[in-house]
């Protein structure tokens, strides 16, 4: 039996490095954070080949003392915290003393640094955590980082990178959720020094974000805020008509810090209940202030998640405060969406409390002045009207709403052979008679009762096995748009649709690169013409974006068969013609499955003559 021995510090920095520094995105976050913690007003960003090669950050913060320089990158040396009592009343962004230690272990590392009353700066170099002896260079105040070849001496670890644009993608959603915490930074952001992000220092939280979201989502924006036993909840919610498929859109952060939250998200549900569709999720930029000590930062390696002191208690703020915020707007939250009037100004959320030094954060609601003129608040949009349907022939869909849905145990997965079906029979109607009830469901009569059917649910499945043949025989129809079609995403987003762009492309879709966060719609399949295509694509990149989405490439082309076909079918509230009816029950005959609609719900509920004899007390 082998015997217990200590690890050297090589091997514990590594191990480090496997929870902290997943991929460059976290060697952004970790070193962004700690520009912030050295009350930095001005932060540069420069990134090459995903960060893969070069991660550069320059900061004008106060630098760090030369006998530190060492220290710096030894692991679990940190100048934030003294006693394991601090962990409790944590004000700083970090405060391990982990990140640096475990990012020089993993590459290539320099670090140069001034403070405001030294004459020179100092320089440090690190390679595969073996450190240089620190020698004096010219430089301004402040702080230079640089990573390069991240991961060289762990293959295992590059290996499991994702693609150029997918990095980036990550990177620049680690970018702005600093930037969106901290409005007063001047921050910039480049890759392979093409500018993707250059944003001011501002008072005004909307300004930033309509640089970050664009002028659709910020013009949405409803203003909310409530104080309660010096715990301040403020920020915006989103209209609710720009709901999101996934939770993605909530933006949450916690005295500075990002931070994720699953009571807080229900609460979030709970608010929008009654005015989102089910499977969507809204959009939120929310801010919680609070005493350090109310709540423990110390239970993630990434600080991604908190705990609470009174989670409860917080849970009913945030749902009293965007909830009641809807009421007094006139948003019914039991039935339908209505607009209230427009307020006449923004909401003091808008405007930022003073600069303080993050080390001495006072989160008093009673000690915080703002300042500046107060904006003109810009009017809600108003939500889309149903527009008149089209007649619906054979194989084509309509409508403008989607509801994304997984993949489920009664749908039919892509088959590995040609996609050959042999047609499944149905009840049929004896004498054709069927009515629409509801603008939702069919009522037909067969020779043995009645059935009742869900035009949904079975026109997605007959939309989804048309499309399915057709990708598998590669005859899918696409249209190309005279003008292309520009969808702004997440950074994230964006990379995801454009590493997936041959699986789209399968499906009839064609979509390129345009810069930054946009791409561009060129084609799309014909059968997806009367959709939202701009809502199309929103909705697929939400879904590649979704955490834990590790699944084939022939997994992946179901899933957006499954959307897409949910996209192009009728929907419930469509109002029918009797020839669309008739339609629609005409192809029920011609597909494999016509019990159940890709999702695996049922499409139709049949009940015997038998049955209603019974119940109506016709048997005797």
């Amino acid at each position: 039996m082998p015997r217990i021995q200590q690890l050297n510090s090589h091997v514990v920095n590594k191990i480090a490095a496997g929870e902290v520094i997943e991929r460059p995105a976290s060697v952004v976050k970790e070193l962004l954070e700690n520009s912030v913690d050295a009350l930095a007003s001005r932060i540069e960003v420069d990134v090459a080949e995903g960060g893969s090669e070069l991660i550069r950050i320059v900061d004008d913060g106060e630098g760090i003392h030369p006998e530190d320089l060492l220290l710096a990158v030894t692991s679990h040396a940190t100048s934030k915290i003294r006693s394991a009592e601090d962990l409790f009343s944590v004000h700083t962004l970090g405060f391990r003393g982990e990140a640096l230690a475990s990012i020089a272990e993993v590459s290539r590392f320099r670090l140069r640094s001034r403070t405001a009353d030294a004459s020179e700066a100092w320089e440090l170099e690190v390679n595969g955590g073996v450190a240089s002896t620190p020698r004096a260079c010219g430089g301004p105040v402040g702080t230079l980082i640089e990573v390069s070849q991240l991961f060289a001496n762990t293959p295992v670890r590059r290996k499991f990178l994702k693609t150029v644009s997918t990095e980036v993608g990550h990177i620049t959603e680690q970018f702005t959720r600093i930037a969106l915490a901290n409005p007063r930074l001047h921050m910039v952001l480049r890759h392979n020094q093409r500018v993707i992000h250059e944003l001011p220092a501002t008072e005004r939280l909307l300004e930033r974000l309509e640089l970050i979201y664009g002028p659709e989502v910020t013009q949405s924006l409803i203003p909310v805020e409530s104080e309660l036993d010096g715990i301040r909840v403020w920020g915006f919610v989103a209209h609710p008509n720009q709901s999101k498929s996934t939770a993605k859109g909530q933006c949450l952060f916690l005295n500075g810090r990002w931070v994720t939250d699953r009571s807080l998200q229900h609460a979030l549900l709970e608010a929008y209940r009654g005015l989102l569709m089910v499977g969507r999720y809204p959009v939120t930029f929310l801010f919680l202030e609070m005493p350090a000590d109310q709540v423990d930062v110390n239970v993630h390696p990434t600080k991604a998640e908190v705990r609470f002191r009174d989670s409860q208690k917080l849970y009913r703020q945030m749902l009293s405060t965007v909830r009641s915020k809807f009421l007094s707007l006139g948003l019914n939250l039991d039935t339908s969406l209505r607009l209230g009037d427009e307020p006449s100004s923004a909401s003091p959320a808008d405007r930022l409390p003073p600069m303080s030094a993050i080390r001495q954060l006072s989160f008093s609601p009673a000690s915080t002045n703002w300042s500046g003129d107060r904006a003109p608040f810009r009017p809600y949009p108003a939500l889309p009207t149903p527009t008149p349907l089209p007649p619906l022939p054979v194989g084509e869909g309509r409508g403008e709403g989607a509801l994304s849905g997984a993949t489920h145990p009664h749908a039919n997965p892509l088959p590995e052979g040609d996609g050959t079906r042999q047609p499944q029979s149905a009840n049929a109607p004896s004498s054709g008679r069927a009515i629409q009830i509801h603008d939702s469901y069919l009522v037909v009569e067969t020779d043995e009762g009645m059935t009742v059917i869900d035009q949904h649910a079975l026109h997605e499945r007959i939309m989804y096995e048309h499309l399915r043949e057709r990708v598998l025989a590669g005859r899918v129809e696409s249209q190309r748009m005279l003008l292309p079609e520009p969808v702004e995403l997440s950074a994230v987003e964006a990379g995801l649709v454009v590493e997936q762009r041959e699986t789209l492309a399968q499906l009839g879709l064609s979509v390129d690169e345009f810069g930054g966060n946009t791409v561009l719609v060129t084609s799309v399949p014909v059968m997806l013409s009367k959709a939202s295509i701009v809502q199309l694509v929103r909705d697929i990149a939400e879904r590649l974006a979704t955490p834990g989405q590790n699944v084939t490439r022939r997994d992946l082309l179901d899933e957006l068969l499954h959307m897409m076909s949910c996209k192009a079918a009728i929907k419930a509230g469509d109002r029918l013609t009797p020839e669309e009816i008739d339609s629609l029950l005409a192809q029920r005959h011609l597909i494999q499955d016509a019990h159940h609609c890709p999702h695996g719900r049922p499409t139709a509920l049949t009940m015997s003559r038998l049955e209603l004899d019974r119940q109506f007390g016709r048997l005797g």
